[in-house]
C-alpha cells in the first residue's frame, strides 16, 4: 500500500491486506476514519496481490463505537426527497462490499450503529466471544439506521429478528449474533485470531479470477431481480470464463495428476494448490 493512513495500521503480505482501525478514543467513524476506508478499498480493489482484506481494531473494547453523529445531525432538515444517489457512507460501503477480494471483519468490543453497518458490508464476520456486543440504537434517538441497516441486516438475519434488534435498540452478544446469522462464528479470543489467519491463507492461495467470479455468481442468487434459471445461466458463463485462464488448466491438471479421483485420494487431505 503507497497511501500514508493516520487511523488505519496497513500491512500487506502474501496475498493478504490487514488494516487495523486505531482512531482513538472510541474508534468513531467520522468523516476521517470514512475518507481512509474510502483510500483504502480503492487500493485493494487496485492491487493484483492482494486475495483478502481483513479489518480489526487496535482496541479490544471497541470495534467501532458508532458513526459520528454529525453525519446524520448536519444533514438538512427540509430534505426529505428520496434521492437518485447513493450518500457518502452508502456509497462507501457499496465500494467495500463489491470488492473482488474476499473481505473479513474481525470485532472485538462494542460495535453499534454504523459501525455495525460496516461490518456488515463485509463478507464475513467473526466476533470475540464474551468482548463483542453488536446493536442498533438509533430508533431511540428518533431516526432509522441509515447507513444499510435496514437492507442488510434482514437479509443476514430475517425479517423478525432484524426488527427485535432496530427496534428494540439493546445490544446482543456475540453468541447470540452467530445463533442468528449476524457473524459467521464467535469464538474465544484465543482461538478468533488463529481461525481467521488459517481461512485468510486459505483464500489468498487461491486464484483471483475465482474469487472474484465466486462473489459475484453468489451476489447473482441473492439479487431478488434474477430468477433461478438466469442466475444459474450466469453461473455457468462465470465457470467458463474460469476454465478459459491458463492457471486454472494447470491447476486442474495438477490436482489430477496428485490422485484426485482415487478412493484413497478422496478419504485423505484435500489438495494442494500447485506453485505458482
Amino acid at each position: 500500500m503507497h497511501q500514508d493512513f493516520r487511523l488505519l495500521r496497513v500491512v500487506s503480505a502474501d496475498g493478504i491486506c490487514r488494516a487495523t482501525i486505531d482512531h482513538p478514543p472510541v474508534n468513531l467513524l467520522d468523516v476521517d476514519l470514512l475518507t481512509e476506508i474510502e483510500i483504502l478499498t480503492n487500493q485493494v480493489a487496485a492491487d493484483n496481490e492482494v486475495r483478502v482484506l481483513i479489518v480489526d481494531s487496535a482496541d479490544p473494547e471497541f470495534f467501532i463505537a458508532h458513526a459520528d453523529v454529525s453525519l446524520i445531525s448536519d444533514l438538512p432538515a427540509d430534505d426529505t426527497a428520496r434521492h437518485d444517489e447513493l450518500s457518502r457512507f452508502n456509497a462507501a460501503m457499496q465500494a467495500l462490499r463489491g470488492l473482488p477480494k474476499g473481505t473479513i471483519a474481525v470485532i472485538e468490543g462494542a460495535c453499534r450503529g454504523g459501525g455495525c453497518e460496516f461490518a456488515m458490508a463485509f463478507d464475513m464476520r467473526y466476533a470475540a466471544l464474551g468482548t463483542t456486543v453488536l446493536g442498533h440504537p438509533e430508533v431511540s434517538v428518533g431516526i432509522i439506521p441509515g447507513g444499510g441497516g435496514t437492507q442488510r441486516l434482514p437479509h443476514l438475519v430475517g425479517r423478525a429478528r432484524a426488527l427485535e434488534v432496530i427496534l428494540g435498540c439493546r445490544d446482543i452478544d456475540a453468541a447470540t449474533a452467530q445463533a442468528w446469522g449476524y457473524v459467521n462464528r464467535a469464538l474465544p479470543g484465543e482461538e478468533l485470531w488463529r481461525f481467521v489467519d488459517k481461512l485468510a491463507g486459505r483464500i489468498a492461495s487461491y486464484p483471483e479470477e475465482a474469487i472474484a467470479a465466486a462473489k459475484r455468481a453468489v451476489d447473482v442468487a441473492l439479487d431478488p431481480r434474477t430468477d433461478l434459471t438466469t442466475g444459474l445461466r450466469i453461473e455457468d458463463q462465470l465457470l467458463r470464463e474460469t476454465l478459459a485462464l491458463p492457471d486454472t488448466r494447470r491447476r486442474l491438471q495438477a490436482v489430477i495428476e496428485a490422485g484426485a479421483q482415487t478412493r484413497e485420494f478422496e478419504l485423505g487431505a484435500a489438495p494442494k494448490p500447485p506453485a505458482t
